[in-house]
């Protein structure tokens, strides 16, 4: 069998914290613990009048990919309800060749 992963483009995420939200709710995880939580990067100035605000979703050490919804053959939470079609679950080796493919701003988490 695979080993299975999430992707995350990086340029596609809104910040919009559905995924953090989707996650605490599907876990019933307590106030202040996440299985994925979105580390705020800004805002800072690049050039003047030009800022740089960003949310960037980092799978914590409590994600297990939601082992209970892949059973039953669901997508993650956090997969399905990305407002920015951000994220993907699949196997690794499909996952690295959209990766090879994109290029840039991607990241990919493997429990």
């Amino acid at each position: 069998m695979s080993q299975y992963g999430l992707l995350i483009d990086y340029e596609y995420c809104t910040g919009c914290h559905s995924c953090e939200v989707s996650c605490k709710n599907e876990k019933k995880l307590a106030h202040g613990v996440y299985g994925i939580k979105l580390a705020e990067i800004g805002p800072f100035e690049i050039t003047p009048g030009n800022w740089e605000w960003n949310y960037i979703p980092s799978p914590t050490k409590l994600c297990d990919l939601c082992a209970d919804r892949i059973e039953k053959g669901e997508k993650p939470a956090c997969v399905l309800h990305c407002l920015g079609l951000a994220m993907d679950y699949g196997p690794v080796e499909e996952l690295a060749k959209k990766m090879a493919a994109k290029g840039k701003k991607m990241v990919m988490f493997v429990p």
